[in-house]
């Protein structure tokens, strides 16, 4: 009877703390910033290092946070720089 009692308390107890679990992964989520991959698909993907980073996904980090401009990729075409342009401008600060 004493090992039914133990499983019930640890089945009860289990449950309790998924349930608190399930409800703070719930509250505390925070939406992954997909901005760098997304600027890095845009890029040329030459990885050629003309930009003065290494390779273009440097390039697509710096682009994000500010630190470069889109000028500075010189295989990227004009219609790609300007769509680069936008995104960034739309997505600052996320």
């Amino acid at each position: 009877m004493e090992i039914v009692k133990a499983i019930l308390l640890m089945l009860l107890l289990g449950g309790i703390l998924g349930l608190v679990l399930g409800i703070a992964g719930e509250k505390f989520y925070v939406a992954p910033d997909t901005r760098v991959e997304d600027v890095l698909a845009m890029l040329p993907g030459y990885n050629c290092g003309g930009c003065g980073n290494p390779g273009c996904s440097g390039m697509a980090q710096k682009l994000v946070d500010g630190e470069t401009t889109i000028e500075h990729c010189k295989p990227c075409k004009a219609d790609a720089k300007e769509a680069i342009k936008k995104y960034l401008a739309e997505h600052s600060g996320e």
